[in-house]
C-alpha cells in the first residue's frame, strides 16, 4: 500500500545511549523520540527486535516473535520496584560509543535476575494478574519460547538437535519431564517477554502520541538454533533423522561479495508451509503489526524465488534458484489483516517477476543513494528514477556512512556525483548534501540513518554484510547530540521537501 509523505531516522534501540553497557527502552528512547517530533519526523525504523544469538546479529535470533530482553530497562524497572538505585552502585566502566555485548550481558541478566526473584517474591502467594494475562494470551509461543532458552542455558554451544534425542524430537514425555524440572527458568524467561513488550507497547504509543509510526523489521529467515525450528520443524528444510540444515540460505555473488553470502539460515519447506495455509507465516506478521505500525521485509527477492546452498558448502557459489509461492502468501495476509502496510527490501538482483510480486501488491520498493553513482544515467537508484511509491535511503545498516563513503568514493563516482548535485558546490557536508536530496525526491518515504545526520565516518558503521564478527555494536554516547541547533536544522530540510 502507497503510504503518505514522510521521512524519518534508522537507529536500533541498542545504539540509544545507556549506562549498563547497551541502548534499551528507557529514558534515553524517549529523549529520542522526542527529538524525532521536535524535527519534523514522522518515522522511526528499528531492526529486528528479537532476542539475539550468534553475533548478536539481530538477523540472528533465537526467536522471531520474542522480543530482545536486552533492551529491557533497569530504570523503568526500579519504578515498579523491583529494581533500586542501590543495585547500581556498582555498574561497570563500559564504553560510550560501543556495545560490549559479552561484559554488557553479564552485568544486566543480573540485575534482570534479582528483578525476577523479587518480583517472584512480591506475587508468590497472591500471582500478578497481568503477567498471568500475558502468560496466557501469549502461550502458543510463549511456552516453546521459555523452554527453549531454559533448554538452551542447561546446552550452552549445544545447538537442539544434538539435545538429547527425546527432546530434540519433544516427545511429549520429556517435554513435560523437562517443562516441570526447569519451572523456575521457564518462569524466568516468561518474566523477561513480560517485561519487554509491557516497556515497548508504552514507548511505542508515546511515539504514536507524537505522530510518529514505527518501521519494524520482519528478516525471512529464521536461525537454525531457535525456538522457531526447534518447534516447527517440518515448516524448515531440514535433514529428517537428524534435523540438520539440509538446504542453506544466502544470496549469490552481488556487490557486497563475490563468492555471494552463504547465511546458513534454513530455507523453508513451501510445500508444507503451503498444505496449512502459511499458518506458521500468518502468525508471526499478525504479531509483528501489533507491536510495530508498518513492517519491511527483508530480503523480499526470497518470496519470489530463492537461492539454496546444499548443506557442506562454505561459500554461496553452488547454490539455485527455487521458486517460492510469495503471492500466494500475501493473498492470504490480505485475507487476514486487509490493507498491508508492508515495505519490500528489494535490493541486490531483481527480475520482473520479484518487481512484480512488489507492485500486485504495492509494496514500495527501496532506493539507495550510495548505490547512485557507481554507474550511468540509468542506474535506478538515482532519483530521477524513483517511483512515488519507494522508499529513498541515504544508506542503511548494510552500508557505510555517507561520510566514509565519501572518502573512499572512486574517481568516477566523485565526477558523476559533482555533476549531479550542484550544490555540493556550494560547501554543504556530504551528509547533509545526500539528506537533501533523499527529502528532495519523490518517494514518499525517506529514512535516514542517524550516522547520516550527525556526519559519522565508517568508524560508525553498524554492518559489513558477509562478516561475522565486530558488528552490530555501534551507539551513540550523549544525547546532547541531539542538539536543538541540529534538530532545526533537520526540521528545516523536512518542511522544505514537504515531509
Amino acid at each position: 500500500m502507497p503510504f503518505q509523505r514522510a521521512s524519518g531516522v534508522l537507529l536500533h534501540p541498542t545504539s540509544l545511549p545507556s549506562q549498563f553497557g547497551i541502548g534499551d527502552l528507557g529514558q534515553s528512547a524517549y529523549q529520542f523520540i522526542d527529538f524525532l517530533a521536535k524535527s519534523g519526523q514522522k518515522l522511526w525504523q528499528v531492526l529486528p527486535l528479537g532476542p539475539t544469538g550468534y553475533g548478536n546479529s539481530p538477523y540472528m535470533s533465537y526467536s522471531a516473535i520474542a522480543g530482545n530482553h536486552l533492551l529491557i530497562s533497569p530504570e523503568l524497572l526500579v519504578e515498579q520496584n523491583l529494581l533500586t538505585e542501590a543495585d547500581f552502585e556498582d555498574v561497570p566502566e563500559f564504553a560510550a560509543d560501543l556495545v560490549d555485548f559479552d561484559r554488557a550481558i553479564l552485568y544486566k541478566m543480573q540485575l534482570l535476575q534479582i528483578a525476577y526473584d523479587r518480583f517472584q517474591e512480591r506475587f508468590k502467594d497472591r500471582g500478578s494478574n497481568e503477567y498471568d494475562q500475558f502468560c496466557a494470551e501469549e502461550a502458543k509461543w510463549l511456552d516453546d519460547y521459555a523452554l527453549f532458552m531454559a533448554l538452551v542455558e542447561q546446552n550452552p554451544s549445544v545447538t537442539w538437535n544434538n539435545w538429547d534425542k527425546a527432546i530434540a524430537h519433544r516427545q511429549p514425555e520429556a517435554i513435560a519431564a523437562k517443562t516441570e524440572a526447569l519451572g523456575d527458568r521457564i518462569g524466568f524467561h516468561k518474566f523477561l517477554q513480560f517485561q519487554f513488550f509491557q516497556q515497548w507497547l508504552t514507548l511505542k504509543k508515546y511515539a504514536n502520541d507524537q505522530n510518529i509510526q514505527i518501521i519494524g523489521d520482519i528478516p525471512i529467515y529464521v536461525s537454525h538454533h531457535s525456538a522457531d525450528v526447534w518447534a516447527n520443524p517440518a515448516n524448515f528444510a531440514l535433514d529428517p533423522d537428524t534435523f540438520e540444515v539440509d538446504m542453506m540460505a544466502g544470496v549469490p555473488p552481488d556487490y557486497f561479495s563475490e563468492t555471494g553470502q552463504l547465511w546458513g539460515n534454513p530455507v523453508y519447506n513451501w510445500e508444507y508451509l503451503q498444505e496449512t495455509e502459511f499458518a506458521w507465516w500468518i502468525e508471526r506478521f499478525k504479531f509483528l503489526h501489533r507491536y510495530v505500525d508498518l513492517i519491511r521485509i527483508d530480503h523480499f527477492r526470497g518470496f519470489e524465488a530463492f537461492w539454496q546452498v546444499p548443506a557442506g558448502e562454505i561459500t554461496a557459489i553452488h547454490g539455485e534458484w527455487q521458486k517460492a509461492p510469495g503471492t500466494e502468501l500475501f493473498e492470504k495476509l490480505k485475507e487476514v489483516l486487509g490493507s498491508l502496510p508492508i515495505m519490500a527490501e528489494d535490493l541486490g538482483i531483481m527480475t520482473p517477476e520479484v518487481e512484480e510480486l512488489r507492485d500486485r501488491f504495492e509494496f514500495p520498493g527501496m532506493r539507495v543513494l550510495l548505490f547512485s553513482f557507481g554507474g550511468g544515467p540509468d542506474n535506478f537508484h538515482l532519483p530521477h528514477h524513483y517511483p512515488k511509491n519507494s522508499v529513498v535511503y541515504t544508506g542503511t545498516h548494510d552500508n557505510d556512512t555517507a561520510v566514509g563513503w565519501w572518502r573512499r568514493a572512486s574517481k568516477y563516482e566523485r565526477e558523476l556525483f559533482h555533476k549531479y548535485i550542484v550544490g555540493y558546490a556550494a560547501g554543504e557536508e556530504i551528509n547533509w548534501v545526500l539528506i537533501r536530496l533523499a527529502m528532495a525526491s519523490v518517494s514518499n518515504q525517506a529514512i535516514i540513518p542517524l550516522q547520516d545526520i550527525l556526519g559519522l565516518d565508517n568508524s560508525a558503521r553498524m554492518n559489513i554484510p558477509g562478516t561475522s564478527s565486530g558488528n552490530w555494536d555501534w551507539r551513540f554516547n550523549d544525547l546532547e547530540l541531539l542538539s536543538d541547533q541540529l534538530s532545526d536544522r533537520l526540521l528545516e530540510v523536512t518542511r522544505l521537501y514537504s515531509r
